[in-house]
């Protein structure tokens, strides 16, 4: 027998939040991307604060979409080590696509690979929380609407570190957190679209927690992390200014200027190198 699956139980509402999560963690993490461009130093350390802020924000859209989701003729538990695992695939999978980006630059096949892998990450972490479900069921996807929310993931995230990647100030940023947002919410979406539940008709329970006990609790934890990240961005004049804190060039009388060698990250991020004065 099918069941009847109802994806907005809660109307516009759990949508609506969820990619305002989604929106909220990318726009973080793609900021702190940027961030480590402008700069050589603790480079790592932003990279992994924006891999952690863009993966919470991943998981909590997930599962703030999911309270929304229901199975009309079964109650819907949650597998708990399942549903933690989600979100470290999550933050490791965008980490890797964010430092491939974050050290290699957003043209050619660092883009490429880099949003590929984050993608995938935000595929990943779909899916698999989606196996931490536990109903009285068993769930089936459409080979190829998956397939589309794969592609969806993979082609807005590549875009949306391409936009974070040209450091051009804090508008470039708002709109690349726009377009991660969308490829979150695109592709649960779209593989939501993907599922049907055949039911087995059985008297057993499901066994795990609840929607409500399980995810109520565990949303703090990204919520609290999002905002001490969203709390770093605001007190960081780079994170705003998109200014590279580069040397500037010494003006003394009588001696002609010359310009400061970049970094390396800045040459990969300008269209034309920098040259010295004419003397």
């Amino acid at each position: 027998m099918q069941g009847t699956v109802d994806g907005f139980s809660y109307g516009l509402v759990t949508p609506v939040v969820a990619y305002l999560m989604a929106c909220l963690g990318g726009a973080l993490g793609l900021r702190c991307t940027t961030r480590s461009m402008l700069v050589e130093s603790r480079r790592p350390g932003w990279l992994a604060l924006g891999s952690a802020a863009i993966g919470s924000g991943i998981w909590t859209m997930h599962f703030i979409a999911m309270m929304g989701f229901t199975v009309d003729e079964v109650p819907i538990h949650y597998d708990r080590p399942t549903t933690y695992a989600s979100l470290g695939v999550a933050i490791v999978m965008v980490g890797v696509g964010i430092f491939i980006v974050g050290y290699k630059g957003t043209r050619g096949a660092a883009l490429f690979t880099g949003g590929t892998i984050t993608g995938l990450g935000v595929a990943s972490m779909h899916y698999l929380g989606m196996a931490g479900l536990r109903l009285d069921g068993k769930l089936q996807y459409n080979t190829l609407t998956v397939a589309a929310s794969v592609v969806i993931a993979m082609v807005a995230a590549t875009a949306a570190l391409w936009a974070a990647g040209q450091v051009r100030g804090f508008a470039w940023s708002v709109g690349a957190s726009l377009v991660m947002g969308l490829a979150v919410s695109g592709m649960h979406y779209t593989g939501m679209a993907a599922l049907s539940v055949h039911l087995h008709g059985t008297a057993d329970p499901s066994t795990g927690d609840s929607p409500a006990a399980l995810l109520a609790p565990m949303l703090i934890g990204p919520l609290a992390f999002l905002g001490l990240a969203g709390v770093v961005a605001l007190f960081d004049p780079l994170m705003v200014t998109g200014t590279p804190d580069w040397p500037r060039a010494e003006q003394k009388p009588g001696v002609p200027a010359r310009a400061p060698a970049e970094p390396a990250s800045a040459r990969r991020l300008t269209r034309g190198a920098r040259t010295p004065q004419n003397r």
